[in-house]
């Protein structure tokens, strides 16, 4: 978030801010055209980014934040007017409106250290976000979720049971999630799960993969003696960790450092890697294009 976005979550121009998001074919006259547009509709824009995949027949982004203060009194008319517009440039556009908390729900097994941190990042005002609740195949972690007032719903999956866990879950996420996290969920999401869930799905896990790919990757890692230890947050998608990268974040270790060091290493990178994923996701800076992604 920059410096003019930031100061005005602070007092009541939070409540008329929002970002416009913008994919089209590059070409001159898009980003006069849109500041004109903001412009005559009395907005003042905050912040704005842009990127282009190529100078000639490439595809252009772009993230505008903006302050209008009656935008709120008719949202439809805003964003009808703007569409005129946005058909003449081919754009894929979408607005979010900075007083919308996204519902974001959280999935998670028995490793804690992900789930607790968004959830502590969330109380104290880090994260712009309502957590509607926490989903998960055990029940260790459901002392600290409730404490903090955080609804927990515990679904067992096992391989005979997962097509009906899924389901259940979908009973409670489907319509409801705007966005749901996987903070160290150990279970592969079906592609149906996927479909019908209808909200993006983040997931974070250690960069050793493919090569230390399974059960215990940090004792992989150690045998090996690697030098990095990483971790990445991704968009999921039915191809298992192949999904767009969000974030991503290394550590240099050494020789001395044990297995449980490791362990340790990669638990602080793998909470720091999914909060800024998270942030980034629900301040909007992210777009996807071809399997890659634009984070602002």
């Amino acid at each position: 978030m920059t410096a003019s976005e930031s100061s005005s979550h602070t007092g009541r121009g939070a409540d008329h801010t929002a970002r416009l998001l913008i994919s089209c074919p590059d070409g001159p006259g898009i980003v006069a055209a849109v500041s004109r547009f903001l412009f005559e509709q009395g907005a003042n824009i905050v912040s704005s980014d842009q990127y282009s995949t190529d100078p000639e027949h490439g595809s252009f982004f772009m993230r505008s934040a903006f302050y209008l203060p009656d935008i709120d009194e008719d949202r439809p008319a805003f964003e009808a007017a703007f569409g005129k517009l946005a058909e003449g440039f081919a754009m894929q556009w979408r607005i979010a409106y900075a007083r919308d908390r996204r519902r974001v729900a959280l999935m998670a097994s028995r490793e804690d250290h992900c789930l607790l941190d968004l959830l502590w990042r969330n109380r104290r005002g880090e994260l712009d976000m309502d957590v509607l609740c926490v989903v998960s195949n055990h029940e260790d972690t459901r002392a600290e979720v409730e404490a903090l007032g955080v609804p927990f719903l515990h679904i067992p999956v096992t391989s005979e049971t997962k097509s009906a866990a899924e389901a259940r879950a979908l009973e409670a996420l489907a319509g409801r999630a705007q966005l749901l996290v996987l903070a160290r969920y150990m279970q592969i999401l079906s592609g149906e799960f996927l479909a019908r869930v209808g909200c993006p799905v983040i997931n974070i896990h250690h960069s050793f993969l493919p090569a230390f790919a399974g059960a215990q990757p940090y004792r992989h890692a150690y045998v090996r003696g690697v030098k990095l230890i990483g971790a990445t947050a991704h968009y999921v998608t039915e191809e298992l960790d192949e999904g767009p990268i969000i974030e991503q974040d290394v550590q240099r270790v050494g020789h001395r450092y044990t297995v449980e060091d490791l362990e340790r290493v990669g638990r602080d990178l793998e909470r720091l890697v999914l909060a800024r994923a998270v942030r980034s996701e629900l301040d909007d800076r992210v777009l996807v294009h071809a399997g890659r992604t634009i984070v602002f």
